[in-house]
């Protein structure tokens, strides 16, 4: 009897480990340690969640909802939730933001926030 077979997209979605998390350590100005954040890989479908959680096309708007969707603490609970984007939208300052989103979103230090919101 022949080998099964597998289907090209489930060797495709089995090559990915998507529980693989990422530390992002939240710093103040002067080094300091605020809290650390950890990150799954994003997928397709929650970018979709995140463009719908946050009711407009304004990518600043996304890529904030996809933090609060996305970031987790050390023992795998949400570190926000989806109504804390306007909190953190208004309240920190937006490089802090950026920072986080950019690690988030996988780019270096040299991409821009709006590069990233392009890709």
């Amino acid at each position: 009897m022949p080998a099964a077979t597998s289907r090209t997209v489930d060797l495709l979605t089995g090559a990915f480990d998507l529980t693989v998390r990422r530390r992002f350590d939240v710093k103040k100005d002067d080094g300091t340690v605020v809290l650390s954040l950890y990150f799954t890989p994003i997928t397709r479908a929650d970018r979709k969640r995140a463009s719908g959680l946050a009711g407009t096309d304004e990518a600043l708007d996304i890529s904030t909802q996809m933090l609060c969707q996305k970031a987790e603490l050390e023992d795998g609970s949400k570190a926000f939730a989806p109504a804390d984007a306007v909190k953190l939208q208004r309240e920190l300052p937006e490089s802090v933001l950026n920072d986080r989103e950019l690690f988030l979103f996988g780019l270096g230090q040299t991409e821009t926030l709006e590069t990233a919101k392009n890709d």
